[in-house]
This record gives structure tokens, sequence and C-alpha cells, in this order.
């Protein structure tokens, strides 16, 4: 962590890159990310990352997986110096029905920007938000 690096300004960057996944900002939410950003999708046992690998997530999460969100509301949040984790309830229309998710995703940084984010939920939530990418995820190395 950088000198002066403290839980608001952990939570100040979590709040931007959550801001900008809202309004669907692809270039402000890589901005929140280091070069080489890692996601873990739990308790799947799978990864990605890399830059241009997250982009392409990005990329198909605003073009596949927001359509997809009825609604959403933040239960908990929790925040320190080093990470924010937040639990949702998601609802998707999947196959033309409302379903409902429970979901906890840990933003985490690295210097003063975001390493990437550890997310659990079950895997048919985490098929839908990875889309055609879930394919293409890598496990976690021991």
């Amino acid at each position: 962590m950088s000198r002066g690096w403290s839980a608001e300004r952990m939570a100040e960057l979590a709040h931007r890159h959550a801001a900008a996944e809202a309004r669907g900002d692809l270039e402000e939410t890589m901005a929140t990310l280091v070069d080489d950003p890692v996601y873990e999708f739990h308790p799947t046992g799978l990864t990605m990352r890399g830059g241009d690998r997250v982009r392409r997530y990005y990329t198909q999460f605003f073009e596949h997986f927001v359509p997809k969100t009825v609604g959403y509301r933040m239960l908990e949040e929790w925040v320190n110096e080093t990470s924010l984790t937040q639990e949702y309830e998601i609802t998707l229309r999947v196959d033309g029905t409302d379903e409902t998710f429970r979901v906890i995703g840990t933003l985490f940084a690295e210097g003063e920007l975001l390493g990437g984010e550890r997310i659990f939920s079950s895997e048919r939530f985490l098929r839908q938000m990875a889309g055609a990418m879930f394919d293409e995820l890598e496990p976690l190395a021991p």
C-alpha cells in the first residue's frame, strides 16, 4: 500500500469502480484496475488474469449480463485498508424466469489501484456473469 492509504481511500476507489460498472463505463471500470488484474470465482476455484482478458470480460458483462439484471440490493458492506467486501442479492431474468442469487464480492487493493476481485456465488450465477468466457477460466493454483 502507498503511504497514507486508508480504509476511506479503499472505499472511495471501490465505490468508484462499482459506480463505473453500474453506468456500464468500460474505460472508467478498467481505469480503477492494475494492468494485470486477477479475478477469482468461488467456490468453483476458477480464475482469470490480465488486462486484455478482464477487458473482454467486462465488455461481455455490459452487453450480456447487465441486460439480464432485474434488480439488486446490497445487504452488507465491510471495508479495511486493503479490501472492500459487499454482499448482494441479485435477481436475473434467466430463460424467462426471475432467479435471485446471493453474491459476495471482495475488491482488493494493489498499490493505489484495485488488484482484482474475488466473487463468491453459485456456479449457475457465475456462469451467467462470465457468459461465454466461463469456459476460458482457469483453475486457481493450489
